[in-house]
């Protein structure tokens, strides 16, 4: 997409697109952002890295993770364990408010874990193994566990476990944005949220660490703009209409490293990882050999290369079921990723799984340019190694209705598409959705797997990491027999910033305590 549009009407698009600048005397206290996609519902339980930043600024946690994935206490002051792993107690930090300023009360903590319990893999996993859990006062509440559940507090910090007024966390979706976050909710017009500093709230004890320690707010206020065309959305951070652009297009890339006053870095070290999905109720990938043949022809490098071309050096290949440089990513049983492909072989195999010429349905967005790329190149492959596809391509929004339908393909079901999936997602068994074996009532494309369900309970059984690595290996080892899925590589996100902001972190997703203005 060019960004050689005349100065005058880029600038032009840009105030009429992004809406008049706020007041001279107040813009220095108020961060303009511009995401990568608009958020959508505020529910926390949302998974997705827009989703997981606006959480994450309206509500908080009982425990908060360091980016280098250590739990550690963030609304607790801490928490004390019996000998046999049992019964947990936690005790809340004095002066903690929600926004309305009700105090928060160990009653809404039991809540709010029964919420998340019922609703993500980590929560449902300690519920199975609740006997009790009770408030023993306004600070102090209480788990008593059947068995023991070792990655607890990992669990707290990891899966989007937010504490909400009780009266919230009851309900089955929200009446109010109501949290206790360093941020108060002011509303998102056209689904564009603000969000005021909470003077009421009380930091963490120590420096901040992604989503732990001191959380500490420099700006009075944050807006969220609309994504616009690149060219409109260079132009507003020359002009300082905006500060920050959270993952711009990688052909913008070079123009903005260019561009004076402007500053461009990367923004996610743990990157995302592009997949590649299989309807596993419907023919023709309800067969695991077509599957494996499948996965014997992928070359992560040529996705890659479609999605990331200009900027090799924000691209991983060799990426297997964990993400890279995270404690469970293992090597097992790479080879039938990394060794040469051999298309003849594959198309032998594509026989030899029974496979008859049966229609594959490939969903491609349109709106997404990244998931769109790796689409095409899906159906490339596809049709290289002998399969009869029918490429739809439709809107996200769309594609993911059509995606929830069960139905055959006649009957306007799907056969496969592409997506991403956060490197902080897909780091451990606990939060790795696309891992789920559960069949109809599992995730994106129903896989089941008996073995898969059996080898992420005992990892949450598991007594030390040594245990937790040993069976990571083993799902691993799994996964390329099964295929739930073929991960395409990883990529990194880019941020483009004004050079006077400082101290933006470098995060999974966007975070914005600490953040302040030279």
């Amino acid at each position: 997409m060019s960004v050689l549009l005349p100065r005058r009407a880029v600038l032009a698009a840009a105030a009429a697109a992004l809406g008049r600048p706020v007041r001279a005397q107040t813009r220095a206290s108020v961060l303009r952002f511009v995401p990568a996609a608009v958020p959508g519902s505020p529910e926390p339980l949302l998974a997705n890295p827009v989703a997981r930043s606006q959480s994450h600024m309206i509500w908080d946690m009982l425990y908060g993770l360091s980016t280098a994935g250590v739990p550690s206490p963030q609304m607790v002051a801490g928490h004390e364990v019996a000998a046999d792993g049992l019964t947990w107690r936690f005790t809340l930090r004095p002066g903690l408010r929600f926004h309305d300023g009700v105090p928060v009360l160990a009653r809404d903590c039991v809540a709010s874990i029964r919420r998340w319990g019922q609703r993500r893999v980590m929560g449902e996993q300690l519920l199975r193994r609740l006997a009790e859990m009770r408030a023993l006062d306004n600070r102090r509440f209480e788990l008593r566990l059947r068995a023991p559940f070792p990655p607890m507090l990992y669990a707290l910090a990891s899966d989007l476990c937010f504490v909400l007024p009780e009266r919230l966390a009851a309900g089955t979706k929200l009446a109010e944005m109501v949290g206790s976050g360093p941020f108060r909710y002011l509303g998102a017009p056209e689904g564009l949220p603000a969000f005021a500093r909470f003077e009421g709230y009380v930091p963490a004890p120590g420096p901040a660490d992604f989503t732990a320690g001191g959380k500490v707010v420099r700006f009075e206020r944050v807006e969220w703009v609309a994504p616009a065309e690149p060219p409109v959305t260079l132009a507003a951070l020359q002009r300082g209409l905006v500060d920050w652009w959270h993952d711009p297009l990688v052909d913008v890339l070079p123009v903005l490293r260019d561009t004076p006053g402007l500053r461009v870095s990367m923004a996610d070290p743990t990157g995302a990882i592009p997949m590649l999905f299989f309807n596993h109720l419907q023919p023709p990938f309800n067969n695991a050999r077509l599957r494996r043949a499948v996965l014997l022809a992928v070359d992560q490098d040529e996705f890659l290369q479609a999605a990331m071309g200009s900027e090799p050096e924000l691209t991983r290949s060799g990426v297997g079921i964990f993400t890279p440089g995270m404690p469970f990513a293992n090597d097992v049983g790479m080879e039938v990723l990394t060794s040469p492909r051999d298309l003849d072989l594959v198309r032998r195999l594509v026989v030899e799984s029974g496979y008859r010429g049966e229609p594959v349905v490939l969903l491609g967005p349109s709106d997404i340019p990244r998931i769109q790329a790796l689409s095409q190149v899906a159906n490339d492959l596809f049709e290289r190694i002998g399969l009869k596809v029918d490429y739809a391509s439709l809107e996200w929004s769309a594609l993911l209705q059509r995606r929830a339908m069960k139905e055959p393909v006649e009957a306007g079901g799907w056969s496969a598409f592409c997506t991403t999936y956060s490197g902080l997602a897909t780091a451990s068994p606990g939060t790795h959705m696309p891992i789920d074996g559960a069949g109809t009532e599992a995730g994106t494309g129903w896989p089941g797997s008996k073995r898969m369900e059996s080898l992420r309970d005992a990892w949450f059984d598991a007594p030390d990491l040594a245990g937790e690595q040993t069976i990571c290996r083993a799902i691993q080892r799994v996964a390329w027999e099964e295929v739930p899925y073929i991960p395409l590589g990883q990529w990194f996100t880019a941020s483009a910033t004004a050079a006077n902001l400082s101290a933006v972190p470098r995060a999974p997703f966007p975070i914005f305590w600490g953040i302040g203005r030279d």
